[in-house]
């Protein structure tokens, strides 16, 4: 008579070890989460990226939309394979920061001044989390880690987007 053997699907170590460390990667922005102050260095980097890809104007509509959405929903992704492994909202995960910058950064004219800008009141609704932003963090795994610094980026945006209708500076 033949056991009957419950069949598993054995993934070899050397794979589950390339998955981490590209998660590692990613989530800790190549390496920036690990530097004390690591989310202010992940917002710095990320406008410092998209002056040197769009300055002088303003970015492509698609193209900027596209690479916010991707950066934010692999981010969730990862945010969540690293909770597993460096517990609830780490630290070392900063890719929050880039996508929350992004955020703010969206349909914007691309020059230092908007830059700045968009680098402080980032930061202001980051560190503060006002109007609800701290409440985005009780939502589970990836969600609660990316989704806080989205809505500081959308704060950012609004308020910039004020200035530009304005012609505030």
């Amino acid at each position: 008579m033949q056991e009957n053997k419950k069949s598993e699907i054995e993934i070899p170590k050397s794979e589950v070890r390339s998955s981490e460390i590209l998660h590692k990667l990613f989530a800790s922005v190549f390496g920036i989460g690990y530097i004390k102050g690591g989310g202010t260095i992940a917002a710095v980097v990320c406008c410092v990226c998209w002056y040197f890809a769009w300055h002088g104007g303003y970015p492509p509509l698609i193209i900027s939309l596209l690479i916010t959405v991707i950066i934010t929903f692999a981010g969730v992704w990862s945010s969540f394979v690293m909770e597993k492994i460096w517990g609830k909202d780490p630290s070392k995960v900063v890719i929050d920061e880039v996508a929350g910058m992004a955020v703010g950064l969206l349909f914007l004219p691309v020059n230092v001044t908007y830059l700045l800008s968009g680098f402080i009141l980032f930061r202001f609704f980051d560190i503060l989390k006002p109007l609800y932003i701290r409440k985005s963090e009780s939502l589970p795994g990836g969600w609660g880690v990316m989704i806080d610094d989205v809505h500081a980026g959308i704060y950012t945006n609004i308020l910039l987007q004020a200035v530009v209708w304005f012609k505030l500076f």
